[in-house]
């Protein structure tokens, strides 16, 4: 969902997950499957006490040495405000976007949380403050929707993002004439 600001965009962040703890696990993974597929298919030698299969190795590698590790480093949350709905996407658990239309938003305001202790840590989440969308950080926006649901997107730029969603949201927006 790469969006280029213009005259209806009004706010557009990508995140990634760059945190150095997920890259040292991503690394470990990486350094374990490497050590076992040596072990097991270069020198010969059953990998463990309990060795698992030739096939079932090369599996565990295929999955765990090079699909999560690409799916987790791939991962990001995209979120762009444009002049009458607001486009979500967290990819690659969204194939598409989740779009929010100008009517559906109640409210917005920007806060401070725990995404360890308020929704048990990053990614698609619920928790005691509704659904949530974290990456990194601790301020995001967290949204309110008419029907009482609420949604929490972590935002390294949260009062950009507030503000964006102010300017969506108010009855006086700029014409599509000034474009």
């Amino acid at each position: 969902m790469p969006v280029q600001m213009g005259a209806n965009v009004l706010f557009t962040e990508r995140q990634f997950f760059r945190q150095w703890w997920i890259v040292l696990f991503i690394a470990g993974i990486e350094a374990l499957m490497i050590w076992a597929f040596v072990q097991q298919f270069v020198m010969g030698v059953p990998w463990g006490e309990n060795p698992a299969s030739d096939e079932l190795l090369a599996v565990m590698l295929i999955v765990f040495g090079v699909l999560f590790p690409l799916s987790l480093l791939s991962a990001n949350l995209d979120v762009a405000v444009k002049r009458d709905h607001l486009m979500i996407r967290f990819f690659p658990f969204h194939v598409r976007c989740r779009i929010i239309v100008r009517d559906e938003l109640l409210g917005h305001e920007v806060v401070t949380y725990s995404a360890l202790r308020d929704f048990g840590g990053a990614g698609i989440r619920y928790g005691g403050r509704g659904k949530a969308y974290i990456v990194s950080g601790d301020r995001g926006v967290q949204l309110a929707f008419a029907n009482g649901d609420r949604l929490l997107l972590g935002s390294r730029r949260a009062e950009e993002l507030d503000a964006a969603l102010s300017m969506m949201s108010s009855k006086e927006r700029p014409s599509d004439n000034d474009k």
